[in-house]
């Protein structure tokens, strides 16, 4: 659902129940002023049937759809998910009337999953964060989870990834001479980022593996006390900590700063509920701040409700 001028625009969704499920396309719209829902017909080849998908809208009043998931059932017992990556643009063309329009946009974009989470950013773009890949054998899901960021420009109607840049670093002109200098620290070659592994115990006793990259700090020349108090006032390069893959996160963006908060990551037949906080200033790009550290005494698992129907 997204707010639509005066209206909210809904899209899609599924309804499962014990014996069967139903994937939606239809269009709904709920008047703000008048409290009252109509049934959108919208012209033109539409998305098919799913759920989870991302809506954004255009400054135009227009209405962007992507992505989803859907699963349809193949025989008996056995259902086929689908994970689409198509996208559509819904249009209005006057009062109560839209139409459909396939969008082939251009650029990187996100490699298929579902369980992202959305949010509108500054610059006439909507972001991507997380989501799962879904593996699915016979009566086994193994799910990729990503801690990834892509920026949908509306405008140019263009993916890209949100990369972390370098932090820049003041450095005295001593360090910078003797730096020139330093055929050891030429030679060392460029540190890349490094994967920690950290383990976390949930209170049931259940041990779960946390991935997380961090960036290796930047190995510079000894420095002398004057040129330390110099740099005293600026924030000095370490390691970046970025949140850990999970899909179905909490976001909001308040004046370019975009908060992230918990999610949900698996852990063979079982699911954890995270909550820690982590916010990153879309602007600029730089680093992830770290404001509420994961709890593990307050980590809820609970059994997977995928591989209990998919056991079934």
């Amino acid at each position: 659902m997204v707010a639509c001028k005066r209206q909210l625009i809904v899209f899609g969704g599924f309804h499962e129940s014990a014996r069967d499920y139903v994937y939606y396309n239809d269009v709904y719209a709920f008047n703000l002023d008048t409290f009252t829902w109509t049934k959108l017909s919208p012209s033109g080849t539409g998305p098919a049937p799913r759920s989870g998908c991302q809506m954004a809208t255009t400054p135009e009043g227009n209405i962007i759809v992507y992505g989803g998931y859907s699963k349809q059932r193949i025989k008996k017992d056995v259902d086929k998910g689908t994970l689409h990556t198509d996208m559509f643009l819904l249009k209005a063309e006057g009062v109560d009337k839209w139409v459909w329009n396939r969008l082939s946009p251009s650029g990187v974009k996100p490699t298929p999953r579902s369980g992202f989470s959305v949010a509108i950013g500054p610059n006439n773009r909507s972001l991507l964060f997380g989501g799962v890949h879904d593996e699915e054998e016979e009566e086994r899901i193994e799910g990729d989870f990503f801690s990834d960021i892509y920026f949908y420009d509306m405008g140019k109607n263009r993916w890209f990834p949100g990369q972390l840049k370098k932090k820049k670093r003041r450095r005295g002109k001593k360090a910078e001479a003797e730096g020139a200098g330093d055929g050891e620290a030429e030679g060392q070659p460029p540190q890349g980022p490094v994967e920690i592994v950290k383990e976390v115990v949930a209170e049931d006793g259940t041990v779960m593996t946390i991935k997380q990259v961090v960036s290796a700090p930047e190995v510079e020349p000894e420095r002398s006390e004057s040129e330390d108090e110099e740099e005293a006032g600026d924030e000095a390069s370490g390691e970046q900590v970025e949140p850990c893959p999970r899909s179905n996160a909490m976001l909001a963006v308040k004046h370019g700063v975009l908060y992230v908060y918990g999610g949900m990551f698996e852990v063979g037949d079982r699911q954890f509920t995270l909550n820690d906080l982590y916010s990153i200033d879309l602007h600029k790009m730089e680093e992830w701040k770290v404001l509420v550290e994961m709890d593990p005494s307050k980590l809820w698992p609970r059994v997977n409700p995928f591989l209990c129907i998919s056991g079934s």
